[in-house]
């Protein structure tokens, strides 16, 4: 390509032009150019630019030599343009966390009694560096050579889409040059660019964001308003991709930004639980302290003055202010034991020790509440390739020599002149940068590098005990005579190579259907070529060709034919060379199912989960996948639908979602194929926001593109690719799965649900000791006017020993049993009936004991009685016993707490976890040395040996309860009550609701419904103005400037806009009717600089016959409306 650079404006020239910054073009213009693509992008390029090198000149670049490395001129285009980076989301820092975590409940309860200061430090997570072979920025191609790109990781098109000057120009930051080279010209960095842009909608950005706003404000400028993003628009409203910042509503943001400055976020199905809990407790405890401190008072002041009618004497003022303060110490030991703050610590010791191991399991957790929402998850939506399959393409069957081989078949079973023919045929008919490399990890699977299928043709080789690579070395690149390359018109690639003998042998492969219409021939079992009549070949199809294609496997047929050395073929006549081939073998390839995954999905199942496959595949491959890992089941009433018909039956006439329609869609629905990954978040949210069953659901997604970070955001729980995955669906995730393997997603389960039991069998532990602490400490006080569990080991029993016993069942490793129960789901209670059968018929057999030494255990051990001692004196063996007692039954009862079903073998497992067994033996070696060596501080008097063994014996005794419990049906005990509910939606006050947009939809669109019926009034009237003004231009007819577009005797006169009163217009967000003068507006080709765009074609699901998309002019009325909406 000759380009003059004299030509073309050098980088720090000035322009012509009013736009930005005295350059040709301005960022909003050039953001929504690179909203096009293909044909819609050219024609946009060439009207209103007139071509790549009018915007090269109009941005002052060389297409040769790009910009001229000037320093001035490079900080002015920054100003201008941005940097090429995209700010992280800005994280968290550690003072943030804490003031979080402070706000529990619990922990404010005990807050009142200690303030504790830390020293607080800051963490930021370290910046990614690129990768060489991503494209850095936007931009338009100038020159290019055999360009494909993989647009896959934005657009969720899995095929290479070729790029060139006339057909697709527009390149995107984030894909992948796969072939080719080229030139092209930057048109937007950082985040302005198509990457950039998603990334700030996730929350990246958002101080540069708020920087330009405050800009825009400040220089009140009226340029064109930016694009709303119209791509995603498929629910009336832009989906969970939110309209980026327009000038008019900056205001109107900002407003609301004074309102809420940190949106609330939606707490997790355990915290809200555990948080309602927590108050309920609270509040108990606190009446029972209240009455514990009244009624001591009113006792001692009762009996004291007036039963014994002592009068109130000056001096002994101090002693009645120590009995009132030990009254006071009674009720605040109460109101501690009663509060649960075990329970906080417990939380974070089961998620933090379930992440970290989770870690091991392949499961890198960005969300710690996300680990434990995974426990409660119904459905999951998974992604085929990679997740449910391995990635890489593979010859699962073949038909060779009369033989139809269901698995690889053995060298020796082939005949060596066909075997030479199939490793001839794949190792020289392949592209030579097609190749498999070793594995990078020892015991990993070998790399495939270049096209799938080839890769697959020449594992087949290596399968087959052949070297591909000593033909490609005995036969390189420039011996090959002619090529036929693969393109979509051929469905074949041949090779021809020129003999010793001067004739030519040419091998053919492609697509069987394609490949066998040509073969007059085949091989036979013998390796002679046999006729292969229109018969057999119908024959073959039937047998071999349809049986593979039932399994989800591409056919591929590899044929050879023999040129003679008399006379040279014409090359050319493509037509006469591709015919008169001879068969040599039929392959059967897939991307095969990995050997664990449909055991995983079968425990999904097991567990009522709902496991769905979302796939860009095509519906038979899925269908064929869906059924081999056990997705679909034989006699089932599922459904598999393509993309296209999904969208048909959920939408209404006006391209609308309309939930009542997806409702009788999702519930049947197994497999969505051919899906963008804008079905793929329609899909999630429908079922999120389903009022079918009786339970929400709880959904987790997978995904590995930049465009399923709406899906992994508004999913419960989103599981992003580690291997596969854009930094952008790793952004939006909850969890990112370091080997894309959907086996991993189960460990999650297992591990969520495990963190929930493991909160449970705490709770039933502490619950316990709380009920019975609480009630003696309060009996106790109110008969005998003191508290046969003093203040210390009260703390001890509950603080020390809580916190190991949160330590001890927060860490139990998760089993397989935890898989074969049905999730709890979001209003499932946190204490079960059975849970509080254990309580309560533990704390009768605990209160029992302790009631029987406090008031007769004086009498069994034959010891002074230590009820009713005077104010300071000595410790007691009556009470120390009464002490070690309530320890011992708690020992023995933590074990009991291991089990919260009903399950009779408490010690099942016990051994596999050390850090229980560790916990149980240093709290008895403690009590042990509390007893013996506490002395006063713990109110505790030395026992002896017999002492010690009875005190072991009643709390061996729990054990042999808790079997009796185990024996009472839970069914019969009517009069039992669930506790900690989760709170539902109606419980919360509106105000409370959660305002951001990922948690709660609605919350936003009702605060916003006011502000849009404003922005509609005034709207109307700017309409009237335009259209009058419209009416006036229309006067200078001779004027041909984008901007006169918008007039209506330009909307007549341009052959590109057509009125059409009947078609169906995109909706408002409330569904209000559009005004009379916008009415049928629609655009039917290209139209001026910085109009909206219509569908992306990789990424629309909605089928053009179904839904036509009004897209107006920047200066129209109908645009005017769109983006102040």
């Amino acid at each position: 390509m000759t380009n003059n650079v004299a030509d073309h404006h050098p980088g720090n020239s000035v322009a012509e032009g009013n736009h930005e910054g005295d350059f040709g073009c301005s960022v909003v213009e050039l953001r929504n150019l690179m909203e096009l693509r293909s044909a819609e992008a050219v024609a946009r390029l060439n009207d209103s630019y007139g071509g790549v090198q009018t915007v090269c000149k109009r941005l002052k670049t060389s297409p040769v030599e790009g910009l001229s490395g000037n320093p001035t001129d490079l900080e002015k285009r920054r100003q201008v343009f941005g940097q090429n980076f995209i700010p992280p989301k800005k994280a968290k820092t550690f003072l943030q966390l804490v003031w979080e975590a402070l706000q529990d409940v619990t922990l404010i309860i005990l807050e009142i009694a200690a303030i504790i200061s830390l020293g607080l430090s800051f963490y930021h997570p370290p910046g990614g560096d690129n990768e060489c072979d991503l494209l850095p920025a936007d931009g338009i191609l100038i020159q290019g050579n055999d360009l494909k790109i993989d647009e896959s990781s934005l657009t969720g098109e899995s095929d290479q889409v070729k790029k060139s000057l006339d057909k697709d120009p527009m390149l995107l930051s984030g894909t992948h040059v796969m072939e080719g080279s080229g030139r092209m010209v930057v048109t937007a960095v950082g985040i302005n660019s198509q990457t950039g842009i998603i990334f700030t909608l996730l929350g990246a950005g958002e101080g540069d964001e708020e920087k330009k706003v405050k800009k825009g404000k400040k220089s009140k400028k009226t340029g064109a308003p930016e694009n709303r993003n119209k791509a995603k628009t498929q629910d009336g409203v832009a989906l969970e991709i939110q309209p980026l910042k327009s000038q008019e509503g900056v205001e109107n943001e900002e407003k609301e930004k004074k309102k809420v400055k940190v949106p609330k976020k939606e707490k997790s199905v355990l915290q809200g639980k555990l948080t309602r809990l927590a108050v309920q407790i609270g509040k108990a405890g606190l009446i029972m302290s209240a009455i514990t401190v009244i009624i001591l008072v009113l006792y001692f002041v009762i009996d004291t003055f007036g039963v014994q009618g002592r009068p109130w004497l000056a001096e002994c003022t101090p002693i009645y202010i120590q009995y009132f303060v030990k009254f006071f110490i009674i009720g605040v030991t109460v109101l501690v034991v009663a509060v649960p703050e075990g329970l906080p610590l417990a939380v974070t010791i089961s998620l933090a020790y379930s992440v970290k191991k989770m870690m091991k399991d392949n499961n890198l957790v960005r969300h710690l509440d996300a680990c434990e929402t995974m426990g409660n998850a119904t459905a999951i939506c998974s992604d085929k390739t990679g997740t449910l399959t391995m990635n890489r393409m593979t010859v699962v069957q073949a038909y060779v020599g009369d033989t139809h081989y269901r698995q690889i078949p053995d060298p020796e079973a082939i005949l060596p002149k066909i075997l030479d023919l199939i490793v001839n045929g794949v190792a020289i008919n392949s592209a030579y940068t097609s190749k498999i490399l070793p594995p990078e990890k020892e015991g990993g699977l070998p790399r495939q590098v270049g096209n799938k299928t080839e890769c697959a043709l020449l594992g087949f080789v290596l399968d087959l005990k052949q070297d591909y690579q000593a033909v490609r070395n005995e036969v390189p690149e420039e011996k090959l005579y002619k090529v036929y390359t693969f393109n979509s018109v051929r469905k074949s690639m041949s090779t021809v190579l020129k003999n010793g003998n001067g004739g030519f042998r040419m091998y053919s492969k492609g697509a069987s259907e394609i490949i066998l219409r040509k073969c007059t021939r085949i091989l036979d079992k013998n390796g002679d070529p046999r006729v292969f009549k229109v018969k057999d070949r119908d024959e073959m199809v039937k047998k071999v060709i349809e049986p593979m294609a039932c399994h989800g496997l591409r056919t591929i047929c590899l044929a050879f034919r023999d040129f003679p050395a008399d006379a040279e073929p014409d090359w050319d006549s493509e037509n006469e060379i591709l015919s008169d081939l001879t068969c040599i073998a039929v392959v059967g390839i897939e991307d095969p199912v990995r050997p664990e995954v449909p055991d995983a999905i079968l425990k999904c199942q097991r567990a009522g989960i709902t496991v769905r496959m979302v796939t860009g595949d095509n519906i038979n491959t899925a269908r064929a996948i869906a059924t081999k890992c056990g997705i679909l089941l034989p006699g089932e009433d599922f459904l598999c639908l393509e993309g296209k018909e999904f969208n048909r039956l959920i939408r209404n006439e006006k391209g609308e979602v309309e939930q009542e329609q997806l409702d009788k869609i999702w519930p049947k629905l197994r497999v969505l194929a051919r899906s963008s990954p804008t079905d793929k978040h329609t899909l999630v949210k429908g079922i999120i926001d389903s009022t079918v069953g009786d339970q929400r659901q709880v959904v987790a997604v997978t995904g590995d593109g930049t465009n399923d970070g709406p899906a992994l955001k508004k999913a419960d729980v989103g599981f992003a690719m580690g291997i596969a995955g854009t930094d952008v669906a790793k952004e939006a995730s909850d969890i990112i799965l370091t080997d894309d393997n959907f086996t991993s997603i189960v460990k999650a389960v297992m591990w969520g649900r495990n963190v929930y039991d493991s909160i449970s069998k705490f709770l039933q532990f502490q619950l316990t000791v709380n009920v019975v602490a609480v009630i003696v400490a309060f009996t106790g006080a109110c008969i005998t006017q003191d508290s046969p569990l003093k203040a210390v080991q009260m703390l001890w029993v509950n603080l020390i020993m809580d916190t190991f016993a949160s330590l001890a069942l927060a860490t139990e490793p998760p089993s397989e049993s935890l898989l074969l129960r049905k999730p709890y789901g979001r209003n499932k209670p946190l204490i079960s009936r059975t849970m509080m059968k254990n309580i309560l018929g533990h704390a009768v057999y605990q209160l029992t004991i302790i009631f029987t030494l406090l008031f007769a255990g004086e009498k069994f051990f034959d010891i002074d009685s230590g009820r009713n001692a005077p104010l300071h004196s000595p410790p007691t063996e009556h009470y120390t016993i009464v002490f070690n007692t309530f320890v011992m039954m708690q020992l023995f009862n933590e074990i009991n707490a291991r089990k919260i079903h009903g399950e009779r073998n408490v010690f099942e497992s016990i051994y596999r976890n050390p850090i229980f067994c560790t916990v149980v033996l240093g709290t008895f070696a403690a009590q042990i040395i509390i007893v013996e060596f506490g002395g006063k501080p713990f109110s505790c008097s030395g026992l002896t040996l017999s002492q010690w063994f009875w005190c072991i014996f009643i709390g061996v005794g729990e054990l042999l309860w808790g079997q009796l419990i185990c024996t009472v049906p839970t069914s019969h005990l009517k009069f039992l009550k669930e506790a900690g509910h989760g709170i539902t939606k109606e419980e919360i006050p509106e105000e409370e609701l959660p305002e951001d947009v990922d948690e709660i939809d609605h919350a936003e669109m009702e605060l916003r419904r006011g502000q849009i019926l404003w922005f509609r009034g005034l709207n109307r009237i700017q309409t009237q103005i335009k259209v009058v003004n419209a009416f006036r231009s229309s006067l200078y007819e001779g004027l041909e400037k984008p901007e006169s577009r918008s007039s209506i005797h330009n909307f007549m006169t341009h052959p590109e806009f057509i009125l059409e009163e009947d078609e169906p217009r995109t909706p408002f967000l409330d569904g209000a009717e559009d005004d009379p003068e916008t009415d049928g507006l629609k655009k039917r080709g290209g139209g001026s600089l910085g109009g909206s765009t219509s569908l992306n074609r990789n990424n629309n699901a909605v089928d053009s016959d179904q839904a036509e998309v009004t897209v107006p002019e920047p200066e129209s009325p109908l645009h005017s409306l769109e983006t102040s909406v």
